[in-house]
């Protein structure tokens, strides 16, 4: 079915899209061009959305805006924003008189046209995506990113040939209720997240798991061989053709980190493609992400265009981004870092201890692996948000910590920034490395690796 063919199975429908962000507006601005009855609900006010709220409303679309947006919902066609749980009450409510519930990436991987590479996980999956779609596209072949990064998809399904590729990040959240699987799924990892909105880590694993549990015997799934979690995921694969991906042990059919070497292994036999110390972006947590991708597109590229990629590729924006260097410190951006774990990915791509600025909305989840990471990692600790005294706190009651590093609280993220910059000496590193969401103060990571861009490059 195409895009075109969808939007008139919907023309006699009362369309309700929840959430006017960045993967529901072209949806919007569609539904209202072909004349369908269109409500928008957003937690925004009128005057809070601005121009785009003056647009939908001039294109006809019904609007329920600010605190109490989702009272009186009535629908025959829900799409929800990823971060709104189908469990919400007022949805479950309309979905039970008969509304049919759905969502932007639900609907494109019902439709799409073209083979779908679909990457989740707890950390990881934001560069591994990028990583798979910068690989095809060396090859020559016409791929698509989105899903939770690049640009909204959806609407473009007209504009896509069978022999296309679409690369998705696929988060918990868009996962959660999806009744369809990309064909090739990646699983990086698995570990406790997000927790402040699943009711508990088994929703989050259950999630998680739709990346690969609808898949047809002849699609591919790509696990972490490394993970705890994986045995049991492996219980659900449906497809004959299961790649792993390791940096500790052998398998009969993946990809393997040995003595610093990555090969391929088909059948038990092993085939070098490159060195891990020639890829050109910093940490052993970007090794994975490599030996994942390379995985996920086995036999679609050569191994002459992985190892190419791998040296070439500078990494995803606000993934371990060099800022500018001033006066002889360095400024990283990190900010995509918001787990635990990931932020201990990032500490530990550098060789030195760093100046880490850390903190934000608390999912629900606990820094002791952080705090110990931090006695051996950091020289100076700068805290904000949420998070702040949480993380605090599991530093000072680490094993071993005896006043250093020295921490410092500001509830301001621009102060917090400035604070890190006038202890920073030649020589330091400065690293904002969350742990935590951004959404206490920004609208997501990007908007908050955006902002301390901004205030590193206008430090004097």
């Amino acid at each position: 079915m195409k895009f075109k063919e969808y939007l008139n199975s919907l023309a006699d429908k009362r369309v309700t899209v929840i959430g006017a962000g960045v993967s529901n507006t072209p949806l919007i601005d569609a539904l209202l061009s072909e004349g369908i009855d269109t409500t928008v609900c957003d937690k925004r006010t009128f005057d809070e959305m601005g121009e785009i709220a003056e647009r939908f409303a001039s294109g006809g679309a019904k609007l329920a805006l600010g605190e109490n947006y989702l009272d009186n919902l009535q629908a025959d066609v829900i799409f929800r924003t990823p971060g709104l749980m189908p469990t919400n009450p007022a949805i479950s409510e309309v979905v039970r008189n008969g509304a049919v519930l759905t969502s932007e990436m639900e609907v494109f991987v019902e439709i799409c046209p073209c083979k779908m590479i679909g990457v989740t996980g707890s950390d990881g999956k934001t560069t591994t995506t990028s990583i798979i779609a910068q690989i095809l596209r060396n090859e020559g072949i016409t791929t698509h990113l989105g899903g939770n990064i690049g640009t909204p998809l959806l609407c473009s399904v007209d504009e896509m040939k069978a022999d296309d590729i679409a690369v998705l990040e696929l988060s918990s959240f868009q996962l959660v209720s999806m009744s369809k699987s990309p064909q090739i799924a990646v699983m990086t990892n698995l570990s406790p997240n997000h927790l402040d909105v699943h009711a508990d880590m088994e929703e989050y694993f259950h999630a998680k798991r739709n990346i690969f549990a609808h898949q047809q015997p002849s699609d591919r799934v790509v696990f972490n061989l490394d993970n705890e979690f994986t045995p049991e995921y492996l219980k659900s694969a449906k497809t004959e053709d299961v790649l792993f991906f390791s940096t500790k042990e052998n398998m009969r059919n993946g990809v393997r980190l040995e003595d610093g070497e990555i090969y391929a292994v088909t059948d038990g036999k092993k085939e070098k493609i490159m060195s891990a110390s020639d890829i050109l972006i910093p940490g052993a947590h970007n090794i994975e992400n490599y030996m994942a991708a390379f995985a996920a597109v086995r036999g679609l590229v050569s191994h002459k265009t992985m190892r190419e990629t791998a040296l070439t590729f500078g990494g995803v924006e606000h993934r371990l981004e060099l800022v500018r260097k001033l006066r002889g410190v360095s400024y990283y951006n990190d900010s995509i870092a918001s787990s635990p774990s990931r932020a201990i990915a990032g500490l530990r791509s550098f060789k030195q201890k760093v100046i880490l600025i850390a903190g934000g909305k608390d999912k629900g989840i606990q820094f002791d692996e952080l705090g110990t990471e931090i006695l051996s990692s950091v020289k100076a600790l700068v805290l904000t948000g949420m998070t702040a005294e949480k993380i605090r706190d599991a530093v000072i009651n680490a094993a071993g910590y005896n006043g250093t590093p020295e921490i410092f609280i500001h509830k301001d993220f621009e102060k917090a920034v400035l604070a890190a910059s006038d202890i920073a000496r030649d020589g330091d590193i400065v690293l904002l490395s969350p742990a935590s969401t951004s959404f206490d103060r920004f609208n997501n990571f990007a908007e908050r690796g955006e902002y301390f861009k901004k205030i590193v490059r206008e430090l004097k």
